[in-house]
Order: structure tokens, then sequence, then C-alpha cells
């Protein structure tokens, strides 16, 4: 089965891919915002082309577990996903994972430039590991 991640932002959605096995994820692409109907479209494009099965998407919660105006906003996108989609969605929580990603594409010496093309897509393939990893922890 494979699983699609999203990380949800203003501007850009980092998007994830999981191999058949659902045990590794790997980042698959960026998707420029150009409007919520736009998004789905690249989404379902890319359900089609890999068979996904269903989508983890990360949710901003606030380093004390509550759910700031980040969170809210992307609940509203979760619920668009879901009245449009015949998928499973879970959400998941991603706190720290921008960091994480930016911590590792420095490690990698990855220019500023360069970073801030692939962040999102890092982000989502962090994401996507934590929720897999969880399923091989029970």
């Amino acid at each position: 089965m494979r699983i699609l991640g999203l990380d949800y932002g203003n501007r850009r959605i980092g998007a994830a891919l999981s191999d058949e096995l659902g045990w590794t994820a790997q980042p698959l692409t960026v998707i420029n915002m150009h409007g919520h109907q736009e998004v789905l479209q690249e989404i379902n494009k890319y359900i089609v082309k890999y068979g996904i099965e269903k989508i983890v998407v990360g949710m901003p919660y606030n380093m004390d577990g509550s759910k700031g105006k980040r969170a809210e906003i992307t609940d509203a996108f979760i619920r668009f996903l879901k009245n449009n989609l015949d998928l499973p969605i879970i959400s998941w929580d991603e706190r720290l994972t921008t960091s994480q990603a930016e911590n590792v594409l420095l490690e990698a010496d990855m220019s500023r430039q360069k970073r801030k093309k692939v962040i999102d897509k890092m982000a989502a393939a962090l994401i996507l590991q934590s929720y897999l990893d969880s399923l091989s922890n029970r």
C-alpha cells in the first residue's frame, strides 16, 4: 500500500511517497498553491500514478500540544481533502519536522537557494516516515 505524505503550507505543499511495503518515505515533489481545486487536481494525479491508498497530512501543533492558527488552517485543508477524495486522510503531528529537514539539508552542505526548493518535500518525507515508523511499532 502506497501512502502520500503532505506538509501543508501557505505557499507550497511538500509531498512525499512511501514505498509499496510502507517501510520508507521518499521526498516526491513540491506543489505550489494556486487554489484548492488546482491542488486537488495535482494530488489526484499522484493518487492515480502511484496507486495511493491513504494520505497523511502533517498537523502543526504548538509545542505544548495545543492547536494554533496554522493548525486550524490545516484542519480546514484536511476537511477539504476528506470531502473531495475517497481515501483515508490521517492527520499526523509534525512538530519540528521543518527544522529537522533544515538540519539534514545543512549537514548535506546544501546552499540556501537549493534548500528553499526542497525543504517542503523533505519535511513531508519526515512526517510520512514518522507515521510509517509508528505502524511498525505496533
